[in-house]
């Protein structure tokens, strides 16, 4: 297995696979450590995270049978459930080279870019708090996101350790200077173009032909010189985290549901309905997003998490890897 940029939820997964115990997968470990007890409630004073780290987006990386490719996704906006990971982390590298903190408004993510600030809306209670993404993970199929301990008392579900969320992308973090982080260019696309010459360069003008009408010279305008790039703005301070927990109206009741994919094609949604019959009932409904018309195949809808967990094995287990849990009216 390959497991590029993984720091925090991704190391316990080697550490179990060395055991060789029978759970394979990262999030259902954090999960279990999170909710094995009691938790307590602790009082600790909000820590806003530091500036610092680096901006990377990352490699494709492999966990398990499953690969995972990070990008550029500033219209992310997805439901599902969320998770958290705690004190046993604290101090250690998040996967851009931060330090985690369990008092810290952090969370990782599975393909944003790094550092990134995200809203975290809890779906059961209408709270919503920003976090910064510093990290990878969860691993779990059907979690989202995991955040850190201290985020997940400010948005209600740190005694149950999981709750259905809305997740939107706002913008990236700020570095410690106050400004956005640069753009990296992947060095397999800078190798690809290639050098200027540097070398000198011997020129000479070309005879004229006997006989052939001679155009007038072209009058070349001098280049204008060249400008300053100006700074990118810095991050909006409503798009920071802050520590500040809003209240947002949320549906009186939502339901979760295994969706297996989302095609513009209904001819593939059948294909795929098809290839997945005999792990349940599945619907084909259809919805506009952004112009587009897509068909969205799903099963459900269950009424709590642990039902959607137990359908989406059944559903991993029919050979497929992109269904995922969703949460929905």
């Amino acid at each position: 297995f390959v497991y590029p940029d993984l720091s925090l939820t991704g190391s316990i997964r080697v550490d179990f696979q060395r055991n060789q115990l029978r759970f394979g997968v990262v999030g259902l470990a954090v999960f279990a450590a999170a909710c094995a007890t009691t938790p307590k409630v602790t009082q600790n004073p909000v820590k806003v995270p530091p500036n610092a780290g680096v901006y990377k987006v990352g490699k494709p990386y492999q966990v398990g049978s499953i690969w995972y490719y990070p990008r550029e996704q500033p219209d992310y906006d997805e439901t599902g459930i969320a998770s958290w990971y705690g004190p046993e982390f604290g101090s250690r590298k998040t996967a851009n080279g931060e330090r985690f903190d369990p008092d810290g408004l952090t969370a990782a993510h599975r393909t944003l870019p790094m550092p990134v600030n995200v809203r975290v809306t809890n779906l059961d209670n209408g709270k919503s708090l920003i976090v910064r993404v510093n990290d990878r993970g969860p691993f779990s199929r059907g979690r989202i996101i995991d955040v850190s301990a201290r985020a997940a008392q400010l948005l209600g579900f740190y005694g149950q350790g999981t709750a259905r969320v809305r997740v939107t992308y706002l913008a990236r973090a700020d570095l410690g200077d106050g400004k956005p982080p640069p753009d990296i260019t992947p060095p397999e696309i800078a190798s690809a173009v290639p050098a200027a010459p540097a070398g000198k360069v011997d020129t000479a003008a070309i005879s004229i032909i006997p006989g052939a009408a001679v155009a007038p010279p072209v009058k070349v305008a001098a280049l204008p010189a060249p400008t300053k790039v100006p700074d990118l703005p810095p991050t909006p301070a409503a798009d920071q985290p802050t520590g500040q927990v809003t209240t947002v109206s949320v549906p009186t009741t939502t339901r979760l549901y295994i969706q297996a994919g989302a095609f513009s094609s209904y001819d593939n949604a059948m294909r795929l309905r098809d290839k997945l019959a005999n792990s349940g009932e599945w619907l084909i409904s259809s919805i506009d997003r952004n112009g587009r018309k897509l068909y969205r195949l799903r099963m459900g809808p269950f009424n709590d998490t642990p039902s959607a967990d137990a359908a989406l094995a059944r559903v991993s287990g029919a050979g497929t890897n992109d269904a995922e849990i969703v949460v929905d009216r």
